[in-house]
C-alpha cells in the first residue's frame, strides 16, 4: 500500500483534548486516531505533522520523525478524522475525500509539498475531490469526542474482539452472544458479570476486574486497568491503560492513567490523563427539558449547538475534584483545574483553575507541577523533559491570559 502520514493541522477549538497530545493522539473509542489507523492500514505511519509547539512532545512518544517528509507519493490523513483510514485505500494521486460542510481536506493522495500546505491548515491545489462526506467527519471542538464514540468503538471492537483470546474463568456469569476477547494475562474475579447482549466486550492485558463488577457491551477495558467492586460499566464506555474505575459509568471515553475509584455516576464524556474524581463525584448528561444540549468549548465563548442530547463533561488531563463535587451537563473542564466548592461546576473553566467556595484562583505552577509529578509516580511514570516543558508553557499561557483579562 502506499505510505502514509497523519497531520495535526491545529484547526478548531480542541482544547483541553489537544493541549497535551496532538489530534490524532486522543482516544476516540477502544483505541486512540492513531491506533486505529495503524490497526486499519496494517502499518506505521511514515511521518507524523503537528503544531510546532507539540513537536518534541509527540517526536518523545513516538519513533517516528515529526515534521519532516521527502516521499513523492503518499496518503495524508486529517489527525481530527477519527475515522480518517476508513477513505484511504481507495484514493488514486492526486485525490482527494472531504467534509461537505467545510470543505477541509479528510484524506488525500498527495506528495511532500502537499503534505506540507494540509499541515498548515491549507489545501494543495489541484486535487481532486472523489468524495464529500455528507456527515461530520472531522473533530473541531471538545465534544465531537462523544459525537464520534459509537462508530469509533464499533469499529475497534470489530477488530479487537476477532480474536477472542480465552474463555472467562469459572464463576464468571456470561450473557449473550456478541463477540468477547479476553486478554490471557487479564484477571476476572469470580461474580463478575459480563453481558454481551447488546455488543462486544474487549478486556485487555493484565487488566483486573473485581467481584461484583458489571460489563455491560459494547465496551473495552484497557490494559492494566483495574474496575473495582460493584463497578457498572454501561454500553459505549472505552477505558485506556492504567486506570481505576468504580461507580456507575456509562459512555464514557478515559484517556488513560486516571481515577475514577469510588462511588458516583459518570456518563457521556471524555476524561483525559493524570485526573483524578473524588469520591461521589458525579456529573449530569441530560437536560430536564430532554433537549439539544448547547455548549461552551472554552472560558469566555459563546454557547454553541452540539447535535447532541446527552452529554456529559470533558474533563482535561490532571483534573482533580473534592469528594461529591457535582459537574453540570456540558462542562468542558480545562487542563490542570482543581474543583473543591459545593456549588455546582458549570461551564468552561480556565485552565489551571483552583476553585473553592472562597472564589477562583490560579494553581500556583510549581506546586502544580510537584502534584503531577507525584500522581505519575505512583504509575512509575517519569514526565519526559518535553512534557514538563509544554506544561510550563501551558502555565505560563494561562498567567498571560489572567493578566490580560484583569
Amino acid at each position: 500500500m502506499t505510505p502514509y502520514i497523519l497531520f495535526d493541522d491545529g484547526k478548531g477549538t480542541l482544547a483541553p483534548l489537544t493541549d497535551l497530545r496532538a489530534a490524532f493522539e486522543i482516544r476516540t473509542g477502544a483505541l486512540t486516531t492513531l491506533e486505529r489507523t495503524r490497526a486499519l492500514l496494517g502499518g506505521n505511519p511514515s511521518a507524523l505533522y503537528v503544531p510546532e509547539h507539540l513537536k518534541a512532545l509527540v517526536a518523545s512518544r513516538h519513533g517516528t520523525p515529526v515534521n519532516t517528509c521527502a516521499d513523492p507519493d503518499i496518503i495524508a490523513l486529517n489527525g481530527r478524522a477519527p475515522l480518517g483510514a476508513m477513505h484511504a485505500k481507495a484514493l488514486g494521486p492526486g485525490q482527494a475525500v472531504v467534509e461537505d460542510a467545510s470543505g477541509e481536506v479528510i484524506a488525500a493522495r498527495t506528495d511532500a509539498a502537499g503534505v506540507e500546505a494540509l499541515a498548515q491548515g491549507r489545501t494543495p491545489g489541484g486535487l481532486e475531490v472523489v468524495e464529500r462526506l455528507p456527515a461530520k467527519g472531522l473533530m473541531s471542538r471538545p465534544w465531537h469526542a462523544r459525537s464520534f464514540r459509537d462508530a469509533c468503538l464499533g469499529v475497534d471492537l470489530d477488530t479487537l474482539t476477532a480474536n477472542p483470546g480465552r474463555l472467562p474463568p469459572e464463576g464468571v456469569l456470561r450473557m449473550g452472544d456478541a463477540p468477547l476477547r479476553c486478554a490471557l494475562t487479564a484477571r476476572l474475579c469470580p461474580g463478575v458479570t459480563l453481558d454481551l447482549e447488546g455488543g462486544p466486550i474487549l478486556i485487555d492485558e493484565n487488566a483486573v476486574i473485581r467481584p461484583g463488577a458489571v460489563l455491560i457491551g459494547p465496551c473495552a477495558i484497557g490494559a492494566n486497568s483495574t474496575v473495582l467492586e460493584r463497578a457498572t460499566i454501561r454500553p459505549n464506555t472505552a477505558i485506556g491503560p492504567w486506570c481505576k474505575i468504580n461507580g456507575e459509568v456509562g459512555g464514557v471515553i478515559f484517556q488513560g492513567y486516571s481515577n475514577k475509584a469510588h462511588d458516583g455516576y459518570l456518563g457521556d464524556s471524555w476524561v483525559g490523563e493524570w485526573v483524578n474524581l473524588g469520591a461521589g463525584t458525579t456529573n449530569s448528561n441530560l437536560l430536564n427539558t430532554y433537549g439539544e444540549i448547547l455548549a461552551v468549548a472554552a472560558p469566555g465563548g459563546r454557547h454553541e449547538r452540539t447535535s447532541e442530547k446527552f452529554l456529559g463533561a470533558i474533563i482535561g488531563d490532571h483534573v482533580k475534584t473534592a469528594i461529591c463535587t457535582r459537574i453540570m451537563t456540558a462542562c468542558v473542564l480545562h487542563t490542570g483545574g482543581m474543583f473543591a466548592t459545593t456549588a455546582p461546576v458549570s461551564g468552561a473553566t480556565p485552565p489551571f483553575a483552583w476553585a473553592t467556595d472562597e472564589g477562583l484562583r490560579r494553581y500556583r505552577p510549581e506546586k502544580f507541577l510537584d502534584v503531577a509529578r507525584a500522581m505519575m509516580q505512583r504509575r512509575h511514570v517519569e514526565p519526559s523533559p518535553a512534557y514538563i516543558e509544554r506544561l510550563r508553557a501551558l502555565l505560563a499561557s494561562a498567567a498571560a491570559n489572567e493578566g490580560s483579562a484583569a
